[in-house]
């Protein structure tokens, strides 16, 4: 495997791109996931293609990154990061700082979007979800942004659990039916007083 490495507790991070051998099984995994989950709404074929909508370079340094948790051989957790440049989804009325984006809800400073959040099925409840996440926040602060944004669907509580566990703020009514929501945004400040950039 070529790419960057950084050792975590017995494990080792590495940069793929994302067209690596490596990467596919994560993404063939996260659509039979989210089909399990989803069955009446997406058919598993709809969803490997949602999976592969974002071109490699999205995901590739400068500006994002995909880094897999390789331990024993195989990867056992991963995730990746892309510049969010589109209108985020959300109340930013419910973010606690103000200026993450405009009013056409694009971002107003340099923002990661979190993507493909994975943990091999056979290796779940260890924590592994939490070292990426740190993982891609640590690499996205490198690369330069301030902020993070995400979104999870309404079928995944581990999921928005584990995000408000490690500081992101949900930008949605957590009493709402989250079904009706739809996806359910978040977002995490890595750096206090960053001011919004020049339009």
């Amino acid at each position: 495997m070529s790419g960057t490495s950084a050792v975590v507790a017995g494990a080792r991070f590495r940069s793929v791109p994302q067209h690596h051998p490596s990467v596919r099984p994560m993404l063939d995994e996260l659509a039979v996931e989210y089909a399990t989950r989803y069955a009446d709404e997406f058919k598993i074929a709809e969803l490997r293609a949602e999976l592969g909508r974002y071109p490699a370079h999205e995901f590739a340094p400068p500006r994002g990154e995909l880094v897999l948790l390789i331990e024993g051989g195989g990867a056992v957790a991963g995730g990746a990061f892309r510049r969010r440049s589109e209108p985020e989804v959300g109340d930013i009325a419910l973010s606690t700082r103000p200026g993450g984006r405009d009013d056409r809800g694009v971002p107003a400073v340099p923002t990661a979007e979190l993507k493909r959040i994975w943990t091999h099925s056979a290796h779940r409840r260890r924590g592994l979800a939490r070292r990426v996440l740190a993982e891609l926040e640590r690499r996205a602060l490198a690369a330069g942004y301030p902020r993070i944004y995400l979104t999870t669907g309404p079928r995944q509580p581990e999921a928005a659990a584990l995000y408000v566990a490690t500081g992101y703020t949900p930008l949605f009514d957590a009493t709402a039916d989250l079904e009706q929501l739809g996806h359910l945004p978040f977002e995490k400040w890595l750096v206090p007083h960053v001011l919004p950039t020049e339009s």
